[in-house]
């Protein structure tokens, strides 16, 4: 039996929280990739534009650099926010922004470009015929959305939104740098105290492959059903 010499159940707490950081993160990131998708497809030209750099600029910044501007570079805005705070009206808040939340956030802002990216396209595969008719039948956008539009966008979307949320699983490791007592973090620091790296380190990898295959196995789910009668899943 695997001895993690009394490091096992803080390191099964930082597993939990990296599924929680996942999932939160995953949830973020849809609704900004489906805004970012509807605004980058929009007839106006400002959120057209506002759109667009944003998946630019996520798309060709490393994750890592970001994951630190918006935690220490964040903190920075919110101490000379709070700095002018007392000199104009003598009000004295201290703002702390959270290892957790900020790890979230910094996930689901980046992934959320891809996200757009990915609902883009998968929009502009839906038939225009079919809006059309649509519309002659006297629905309404709303409806067009709900029962045209989004149910085949999804059949288009499944094979990217899984490989983002595969990727931005993984990419919940980054969390350990801005402090966030995740499984890597824990298990790095326990690595460190026994000096037995693969004893800790292989499980998480266990842990990491675990929740890849149960990702997996549900996005076939989604594939199944949103691929019903195409004639094949």
């Amino acid at each position: 039996m695997l001895d993690l010499h009394g490091y096992g159940p803080s390191i099964f707490e930082g597993a939990i929280l990296t599924i929680e950081v996942a999932i939160l993160s995953l949830i973020l990131a849809l609704a900004l990739g489906m805004l970012g998708a509807l605004a980058k497809l929009s007839q106006n030209p400002i959120p057209r534009f506002i759109a667009t750099v944003y998946t630019t600029v996520i798309r060709g910044v490393p994750d890592l650099v970001l994951m630190l501007l918006i935690f220490f570079g964040g903190q920075m805005l919110m101490n000379m926010f709070s700095d002018w705070l007392y000199e104009q009206f003598d009000i004295d808040i201290f703002f702390n922004i959270n290892e957790f939340v900020a790890g979230v956030f910094t996930i689901g802002f980046i992934f959320g470009a891809y996200m757009a990216e990915t609902f883009r396209g998968a929009f502009q595969s839906v038939h225009q015929g079919q809006i059309e008719a649509g519309l002659a039948y006297g629905m309404t956008k709303r409806q067009i959305f709900f029962r045209i539009s989004f149910p085949q966008m999804m059949r288009h979307a499944l094979p990217g939104l899984g490989n983002n949320w595969l990727v931005m699983l993984k990419t919940t490791a980054l969390v350990s740098i801005i402090g966030l007592a995740d499984m890597v973090r824990l298990a790095s620091e326990a690595a460190k105290a026994v000096h037995e790296p693969f004893t800790f380190l292989i499980p998480v990898a266990g842990v990491y492959l675990a929740l890849t295959a149960v990702s997996e196995w549900i996005l076939k789910r989604l594939e199944i059903k949103y691929s019903a009668g195409l004639g094949s899943a």
